[in-house]
């Protein structure tokens, strides 16, 4: 498991990387789609400005992966931009490729996520307890 981790960290980083940085580069890299559903999508989220915001946390995320730092909130952080590259990919822009690109980003982030299921089980048992509202850090 630790070997897959590990291939799973470095491909999902660098895959995270590149795709957050072809943005910001002058060559017109960022795939808008081959569907119209799929560029008015895409399109929608770059005239909106949120685009650049989604490119950044995944420079960010892709950063932090590669390094191997904070991952229990990193692999966590990255569930919500894996549930949209999914949609786009199963929903708005089907075909081979897509769907297999769409699973293969499924599945490095919870290859991502497994090691650290510890540290996820309180958040998914928290509303049998009651809040700590002090300003304690303890």
């Amino acid at each position: 498991m630790r070997a897959l981790y590990h291939a799973s960290r470095w491909i999902f980083g660098l895959w995270y990387l590149f795709s957050g940085v072809e943005y910001f580069t002058p060559f017109e890299l960022q795939p808008l789609g081959n569907t119209p559903l799929g560029q008015e999508f895409t399109l929608a989220l770059i005239h909106s400005g949120l685009f650049a915001w989604i490119k950044v946390a995944e420079i960010a995320i892709a950063v932090l992966v590669l390094a191997n730092r904070m991952m229990p909130l990193v692999a966590a952080a990255a569930v919500p931009l894996t549930v949209v590259i999914a949609y786009w990919n199963f929903a708005l822009e089907w075909g081979v490729v897509e769907v297999i690109f769409g699973a293969l980003t499924i599945f490095f982030n919870a290859v991502l996520l497994w090691p650290y299921r510890a540290y996820y089980r309180p958040m998914l048992t928290a509303w049998r307890g009651d809040g700590d509202f002090s300003l304690s850090l303890d």
